[in-house]
C-alpha cells in the first residue's frame, strides 16, 4: 500500500513493477543482474479519486503516455530495493504535484510614487552621464 495523503492510498495490486537490466557502464554487474526498475501505473484503471485522475491526465509530463499510463524507470543504484524505493517516491511526488492548485495571479500596476522614483533615478543617471563629456575651457 502506497500512501499519498491521509485519505488517499494506492494498493500494491495496481502498480506493475518489473526488474530489468540497467543501461550504461557498470561492467559485469550490469550484464548479469537486473537492478533497474520499470514501474507502470494505469491512471484510468486505478482506485484514485476522480479529481486526482483528471489532474494527472491533464499533466504535460513525458512519463505519462497517451493511454494514461505512468511509466517510471529507476536505475540510479546497484541495489534493486533502493531503485524500487526511488521509483515509488517519484510516483508519489508526481501524484502530489498534480494535486497542487496554483494561486491565480492578479495583475498589478506600479504605484505613482514608484513611477516617480524610477523617473527621478533615470534623470539623475542621465545628468551623471552628461557630465562625462569633454571639458571646455
Amino acid at each position: 500500500m502506497i500512501f499519498i495523503s491521509s485519505n488517499v492510498s494506492i494498493p500494491d495490486s495496481e502498480i506493475d513493477i518489473q526488474a530489468i537490466r540497467a543501461q550504461g557502464a557498470g561492467g559485469q554487474n550490469v550484464n548479469k543482474v537486473s537492478t533497474a526498475i520499470h514501474l507502470r501505473f494505469d491512471i484510468k484503471a486505478s482506485s484514485l479519486p476522480e479529481f486526482y485522475k483528471e489532474r494527472l491526465l491533464a499533466l504535460n509530463d513525458h512519463r505519462i503516455t497517451k493511454d494514461g499510463v505512468i511509466i517510471i524507470k529507476s536505475q540510479d543504484s546497484r541495489s534493486q530495493d533502493f531503485n524500487k524505493q526511488v521509483a515509488f517516491e517519484r510516483l508519489i511526488e508526481l501524484i502530489k504535484q498534480a494535486t497542487v492548485i496554483q494561486k491565480a495571479r492578479r495583475a498589478t500596476k506600479p504605484s505613482r510614487n514608484a513611477k516617480k522614483k524610477r523617473m527621478d533615478t533615470k534623470t539623475q543617471r542621465g545628468k551623471t552621464k552628461n557630465m562625462r563629456g569633454k571639458v571646455n575651457f
